[in-house]
């Protein structure tokens, strides 16, 4: 497991630095633009990994969705977790970049403390996911379900279409077909990957216990109620910003946010 998460350690810093120097030097972008696309890129990278491992275990543990096992389910969990690390660090640089183009001057701990205020929940989503959630998929449910932590990869297939629509905002182009369409596939990828995933899962493991569906909840390893507890309520909260965003997009309203 070292292994792996060294591996992700390098590989998504990695990717970052080579595309911001190839946009730079070969595109002749200016450094804010190629930091913000770039980290965007990584993101859409790391989504669709994510979701062709998770596609990939749930398929091949949906047999005893407790007890299959798969070895790509644990190799994920610890390459994919430093992602989450980078990843508070790309947003702070993208945050920093659109603040300086603004004609915000601030100083790197100015700068962090504003960040780290502005996205106190984005930030504590990803502290949540390195310090609860992978000891908890690596240590703590003791090799049982890789069905369900397969399907929480799923989640990550949203980010492409956010990334895009950030993209298409930073180009200006949020008049154009492409970026409403964009918009519809997010708010649909979202909601299915995201917002229905844990009414879902509890669904799938009544059938499995043959048990109501509430009784599944309350018998569920504290473990996965947690974990429930805790990312679906930012799942819905965030796609409420998100069907605000589309609604603003579609009506013409020009305070459409980045």
């Amino acid at each position: 497991m070292l292994a792996s998460m060294l591996a992700g350690a390098l590989f998504f810093p990695g990717i970052f630095l080579l595309s911001t120097r190839l946009l730079k030097n070969k595109m002749g972008w200016s450094r804010a633009d190629a930091d913000v696309v770039s980290a965007r890129a990584v993101s859409s990278l790391q989504a669709v990994m994510a979701s062709a491992a998770g596609c990939y275990i749930a398929a091949a543990c949906c047999g005893d969705v407790v007890h299959d096992r798969h070895w790509l389910t644990d190799a994920y969990v610890a390459f994919g977790a430093p992602y989450f690390v980078y990843d508070v660090y790309a947003m702070f640089l993208c945050d920093r970049h659109k603040r300086q183009v603004k004609g915000h001057q601030e100083g790197p701990r100015v700068a962090a403390a504003g960040f780290a205020r502005r996205e106190t929940l984005m930030v504590l989503h990803h502290v949540f996911v390195v310090a609860f959630c992978l000891p908890a998929s690596l240590v703590w449910r003791r090799g049982k379900g890789d069905f369900f932590q397969g399907l929480l990869f799923l989640p990550e297939l949203s980010t492409p279409f956010v990334c895009l629509a950030k993209i298409l905002v930073q180009l200006k182009r949020t008049d154009t077909l492409a970026f409403k369409v964009n918009g519809v596939a997010a708010l649909l990828v979202f909601f299915g990957c995201r917002v229905a995933l844990f009414p879902s899962m509890y669904f799938i493991y009544s059938r499995y216990a043959q048990v109501p569906l509430q009784q599944a909840v309350l018998g569920a390893p504290w473990l996965c109620n947690v974990g429930a507890c805790v990312l679906w309520p930012l799942q819905i909260y965030w796609f409420s910003l998100m069907c605000g965003h589309a609604r603003r997009a579609f009506t013409g309203s020009r305070a459409l946010p980045s």
